[in-house]
Order: structure tokens, then sequence, then C-alpha cells
């Protein structure tokens, strides 16, 4: 079964005219209903792909002004990709982000996925249960609805060996509402966690419409607000007391999780957040497993966004001086130690000297920030003990983030002044501490981040409030006038591997 569901995942390319053989025939599998059931998740297996380094998280992440992974001195240059797409290509010499790998990472997951969603609507056992079809075609929409926000001009294929040729982002949106019109209704309202269901179908239907302005030029604002209000008054959700417990590391069941990808640190891997932030002496403070890599930080301004009293502060941040797990013993910077005995040059000695203190300041972005500098992403406990691979559930859609879509949709029907979804942002807000009393765009666009930051959320607000130009630390202005990079380039390879195809693919304007 494992080998069998490697297989049907492990889809690289878009080019689908190839000659697809399958080892799936009704006389040998599936079966039983285990079998079934078995062979149904298998294009749920590339969504754990979608929280590790290089894809769609740090997409997601890297390019706005929420996080970024800074040169650190010989550390983290990794060819100029990481600063690049957080410049948004303007601060280094790259000529052809076409190549980067978290673009190509990202596509070939995805559409791995949708492949595997193909083959198994077809196959025996599924295909004559419109439940099982209707969860396979809803999970291939959420697919394609982060390919079209991600990539904006991505094939269409519906039928093993069939694509519909490269499809505009208004075509896409059109496809997938009709999909999800079509097939959520038919989904389960049962809990079926980990997998979708009626309302996770809802959720998605709702985070399509809120951005229906971007992707089509109209707005949904009203069917958004349907599709939320069903969550809402379901009565199946709410918010859990601490705003820690919805991320902990056994936030397993939470109430607040609409649709959440079940992580396990030996079963079911893939979520290496703090492999991916914390400083190698870290390995000290949580009695990892493994030494951490020392990349993702935040940004000051947006650390600086929350209030002292803001209880979000102190969950979504590792700031100050680092500690062993007794709490007692102070760890300090080896690196520092290194340029001390060897003269390295590539990294500038730390001014408090050897102590390991994260400051929320990074003093440059490139080519030598300090390798303590930088607010490190400590939303998702990190348990005593872990591994690289965290048991910490990622919720794609939780209940939080519904009340937030549907207070913008109520904002943006009334000029940010509506007193209902005040009253929805002021559920989250007074949890932590703190009372809501924005007025802007801009404040709620603010809230927004502290509310949901690290959940891979960041790049699609900040371009549905029209601010993903904008300057901050380490990017420039970008033109007003230019979005083209709204959306990333097609990679490289799969242009490359279409091309004398019956569908080549082509490259989006501006790359």
């Amino acid at each position: 079964m494992i080998l069998l569901t490697g297989g049907l995942i492990a889809v690289s390319c878009t080019n689908l005219d190839e000659n697809l053989k399958d080892t799936l025939v009704p006389a040998n599998f599936p079966k039983s209903s285990g079998e079934i059931d078995a062979l149904l998740v298998a294009p749920y297996n590339n969504l754990y792909n979608n929280y590790s380094h290089n894809g769609f998280f740090t997409l997601s992440e890297v390019t706005t002004d929420e996080a970024m992974i800074p040169q650190r001195g010989g550390d983290w240059y990794d060819g100029g990709q990481p600063q690049a797409l957080h410049s948004h290509f303007q601060t280094t010499s790259i000529a052809k982000p076409e190549g980067f790998d978290a673009f190509l990472n990202t596509w070939n997951n995805a559409f791995g996925a949708i492949s595997a969603c193909n083959r198994l609507i077809v196959t025996p056992g599924i295909a004559e249960s419109p439940a099982k079809v209707a969860e396979l075609k809803v999970l291939r929409a959420w697919y394609y609805y982060y390919l079209m926000d991600m990539y904006g001009n991505v094939p269409l294929s519906t039928k093993l060996g069939e694509t519909l040729g490269q499809k505009t982002s208004a075509d896409m949106y059109a496809f997938i509402d009709g999909e999800l019109t079509t097939n959520v209704p038919l989904l389960t309202k049962n809990t079926n966690y980990g997998r979708l269901t009626y309302w996770a179908g809802k959720a998605i239907q709702g985070k399509l419409y809120l951005n229906a302005l971007t992707y089509t030029g109209t707005a949904q604002y009203d069917k958004a607000i349907l599709a939320l209000d069903e969550i809402i008054n379901s009565g199946k959700f709410g918010l859990e007391p601490k705003y820690f417990d919805v991320f902990s590391a056994t936030n397993n069941g939470s109430k607040e999780h609409i649709w959440a990808i079940p992580f396990d640190f030996a079963f079911v891997q893939g979520f290496n957040l703090p492999q991916m932030t914390l400083h190698y002496g870290s390995q000290a403070t949580y009695k990892l497993q493994q030494q951490p890599w020392n990349g993702y930080c935040s940004l000051e301004e947006f650390y600086n966004s929350y209030s002292n009293n803001d209880n979000r502060k102190k969950n979504n941040f590792i700031v100050g001086q680092q500690y062993a797990a007794d709490g007692v013993t102070k760890i300090t910077d080896d690196s520092y130690e290194k340029i001390q005995v060897t003269g390295d040059v590539n990294n500038t000695i730390d001014p408090d000297g050897a102590p390991l203190n994260f400051t929320p300041q990074v003093n440059e972005f490139l080519p030598n920030a300090l390798r303590q500098s930088g607010a490190r992403l400590g939303k998702f406990e990190f348990a005593i003990g872990s591994t690289p691979n965290l048991n910490n559930d990622f919720p794609v859609f939780r209940y939080g983030g519904v009340l937030l879509d549907r207070a913008e949709c109520l904002f943006r029907q009334n000029d940010f002044a509506n007193a209902t979804g005040i009253a929805l942002v002021n559920q989250l807000a007074t949890r932590n501490g703190v009372v809501y009393a924005g007025a802007t765009a801009d404040d709620f666009l603010a809230e927004r981040g502290r509310e949901l930051m690290t959940e891979a959320w960041r790049r699609n607000d900040l371009i549905r409030f029209g601010k993903y130009g904008k300057v901050w630390f380490g990017k420039p202005n970008t033109d007003p006038g230019d979005n083209h990079l709204n959306i990333f380039p097609v990679p490289l390879a799969q242009i490359t591997a279409t091309a004398g195809t019956s569908a080549p693919l082509k490259q989006n304007p501006g790359y």
C-alpha cells in the first residue's frame, strides 16, 4: 500500500500526453472499503510537502513583509534565491527566477496531486461512489486554487492523458467555482479529521469569493458571506480559549480547525519549522534531535506591529537571550566564537558578544546579517525533544480565519466601518488582551497579519489589499503600475518539458 501510494504522487511533469501506465485494474485492486479509503487519501499526501522549505510555505511567507531569509555571511545565500524572493527579484543579480526551486517544487507537488485525483476518480470502487468522487474533485479544485493564485495561467486537466491547455485566472476561477458548487454539497457534514468535509468546502468557497475581484475583476462578497455564514451558524466550530492552544504540539482535534493537515513526527512528516527558523544553538533550548538551520525570521516592523500587551506577540515570536532547556544556562552563539578564532569575515561580529540573543532588528538583509538577528517564528509550539518534524497539525482553514474573512467582506461593502465586522474581529482580539478599533483598510490588514502570521496567507492578503508592491525591509518599492509580480513565473523546467507537445506552456508576462 505504501509503495502504491508513493507511486501515485510521484508525478513531476505536467506533460499530460505521456503514456501513463497504471497497475490498478478491477481484477486486483481495490476491493475492500479499507483499500478504497487508503487509496483515496493518496493525493492528500502532497499537502504535507507544502509546509517545508522551498515550497508553498516559502512562497507564501518569504515573499512578504512578514518573513524573510537574510543572507548570514556564508549561510543561506543559496544562489540568491531566498533574498530574490523577498525583494521581488530587485536586490540580487538573478536573471531567471523561472528556475527557482520553490516555484518548481510547488508546481510539481500540486500537479502530482491533481494527476492522482484524475486517476482515482475513474478507479473502480471509487468511481461508483458520488461522495468519494466529489471529495476528489473538491481536493483537485483546492490544488488548482492555489496554482491559480500563485501562477495565474496554468494548464487544466480533468482526465488522464488529456489537457485542456493553459487557462487564464478568470477561466480557472470559473472552473474551480463550478467544481465546488457541484461537489461541496455531496461532502460529509460529519467529522473527518484531515479530510475534506462540507465545512472545509465552504471555507474554500469563502476564500475563492473573497478574492474574486483579484482573479476576475468582479467582486463576490455576498457569495463569500453566504458560504462563511454556513460555517459560523453550524455551531460545529468555535474559538479556543487561548490562542496558544490552536498551535500547540497537542492541537489535534482543536475545535477551531475546519481543515487541518494532521502531521506526525514519525508517520506523517514534513512540517519542519524549527529547523527552518531556529539558531544552531537552539538545539539545546528544546533538546532537538537535530541541529536547526538558522534561516527564517520576521521583519522588525512586522514584529513591532503587535502591541506589547497583545498575547500573540509573545506567542508568535522568539526573542531575547536564549537559554538551555533548564531555563538557567545561557546559550552562546558558537558562530561568534568561530569568528574570534578564525577571523571569519563572512559575518560581522555580534555587537553584544557571544550570548545568543535574538534581536527583532536585523542589521542588514545581505550579505552579512548577524546570525542571531531577527525574531524567530515561534507561533507553533516546539515541544521539548522534537525531531525535525513536528507533531503539530497545520490549520489550512480555522474558525478564526473564517471570522476575519467574513468581517472583511462586510468591511469592503461598508468602507471598513461596519459594526458587525468590528465585533467579529474583536472576538479574536479580545482573546489576546487587546481591542480592535480600526477604521481603515490598512488597520484591518495589519490585524489579519497579527492573527494569521505563519499560516501561509500573507501573500494572498497583501495582493488583495494592493500592498504586495510596497516597500519593506530588504525590498525597494515596486512600480505601482506593474502588477506582473502578483503571480510567479511558470517554472522553466515545465516550459522546456512541454515544448513540442500538443499543449506547450507559455511564460507569464514580465518574466
